[in-house]
């Protein structure tokens, strides 16, 4: 199986908003239901205990098919939450008729409905809904059923109305914004990680091309490097040892032109089951002996195995290493750990560095920007290595802190086809619904 850049579903505006209209109209049933049991103990028989029952029903069941139909993957489209609040308008006008018209103080919750409409539906609705309310409390002017309580009574009833009404408004559309407002923070990560990946997938292009062009001229020149080397051979220690350091350059070059060009990492290669011990050993291949690198890992953990691409992260890792170990003193150690969190394989590389401000913290990862100095990084290796993470549904972190180290630490899914397959269903219901999770 091939991997591809995945992204986690991110539900639209409409299902943001369907989600909050329905808890809304949920604490609007308890209220509606609280406040009619209470007005029955201290009004009695002169209150129309039936048909306000049959009214909080009417909009218990509404809400209820909603959520139902929510939960089964249905669209909640903005006309329907509009015909819906609009439900909710004459629900409240009728409440109002059989409990005293507008001299029942609780005519503030229109406020509620017309508050959240602004926010959630478009003008046109919003307006709508607005004269809905308007045309509703001035029928209540011209006929209602009156209730037999006292002005004391009443002004109560207006102080606590208005506290509910503020409540309900403040409550609901600052987590209503603020569902939205993390969406949009959703969406620009999306945004950037897909110009990452798109950025990567162009290196890579540039790289096979330049690759194959360059394989013939740069295989010339260490062939010609060799001979030189042999020919040389006794003579001059100087001619020879530029010989041999051409040899090399010229192998620097090659594995660079191949790391640029496997920089797609997982997105060529198929998944395979390792266990953690495993991928660590092969991240380890080739890595020099000082710093020490030392690996500390639970029994449990390093023989738990994992379904992902184990070459392109083994890759990734090498070059979290290789970089510790560049920021490391000769005399220090790197530590090399992992942990199993749920369905989550995290990866920390910690080395004894010299640590990164706040300021290089904010550029690190972007290509071609290295620290090392000049001749010994292209500023590529984590730029890659994040690259390949994230197209796994993974993430990289940094903790730097000047004079203490770096710690990075990489999370990938235990089972990245499993991760996927969720994804992919998560992102198809996403279209119609969302879930507290997914939105908060």
């Amino acid at each position: 199986m091939a991997v591809s850049p995945r992204f986690d579903a991110i539900p639209d505006r409409t299902a943001v908003n369907a989600l909050w209209l329905i808890k809304l109209r949920w604490a609007q049933v308890a209220g509606e239901a609280g406040t009619v049991l209470v007005a029955r103990v201290a009004i009695g028989d002169g209150l129309p205990i039936g048909p306000l029952v049959a009214l909080v029903i009417i909009g218990l069941v509404s809400n209820l098919a909603l959520e139902l139909h929510l939960r089964r993957g249905g669209a909640i489209s903005e006309r329907r939450q509009a015909v819906t609040m609009a439900l909710d308008v004459a629900l409240l006008t009728g409440l109002l008729y059989l409990t005293g018209g507008p001299l029942n103080p609780f005519g503030f919750l229109y406020l509620v409905q017309i508050a959240l409409a602004t926010v959630i539906l478009h003008a046109a609705w919003t307006w709508t809904l607005v004269v809905l309310s308007f045309a509703g409390f001035g029928l209540l002017l011209v006929d209602h059923q009156p209730l037999p309580i006292s002005d004391r009574t009443r002004m109560v009833g207006m102080w606590l109305a208005l506290g509910v009404a503020s409540a309900f408004i403040v409550h609901f559309l600052l987590r209503v914004t603020a569902a939205l407002a993390t969406r949009e923070q959703e969406l620009a990560d999306a945004r950037n990680l897909g110009a990452r990946q798109e950025r990567l997938a162009s290196l890579a292009t540039m790289a096979a091309g330049a690759a194959h062009e360059l394989a013939t001229p740069l295989g010339t020149v260490a062939l010609v490097a060799k001979e030189l080397e042999r020919h040389l051979a006794g003579g001059n220690p100087a001619l020879v040892d530029d010989a041999r350091l051409i040899r090399e350059q010229v192998g620097r070059c090659r594995a660079i032109l191949d790391q640029m060009a496997g920089g797609a990492g997982a997105a060529g290669e198929s998944l395979s089951l390792v266990t953690v011990a495993a991928l660590l050993d092969e991240a380890l291949t080739g890595a020099r002996g000082e710093p020490l690198v030392v690996r500390r890992l639970a029994p449990e953990v390093a023989g738990a195995e994992v379904h992902l691409p184990a070459r392109a992260v083994s890759q990734a890792l090498r070059s979290l290493i290789t970089n510790a170990q560049d920021a490391s003193p000769p005399d220090a150690e790197v530590t090399l750990t992992a942990v199993l969190r749920a369905d989550v394989l995290a990866i920390d590389v910690v080395d004894r560095g010299r640590g990164m401000s706040e300021e290089l913290l904010a550029r690190i990862g972007e290509p071609f920007f290295t620290t090392k100095q000049p001749g010994r990084g292209m500023g590529l290796g984590l730029f890659l290595a994040r690259a390949v993470v994230e197209s796994l549904g993974g993430a990289m972190a940094f903790d730097s802190r000047e004079g203490q180290g770096t710690r990075v630490t990489i999370t990938v899914p235990v089972d990245v086809e499993a991760r996927a397959r969720r994804r992919e269903r998560g992102r198809g219901g996403s279209r119609a619904t969302a879930t507290p999770g997914s939105a908060i």
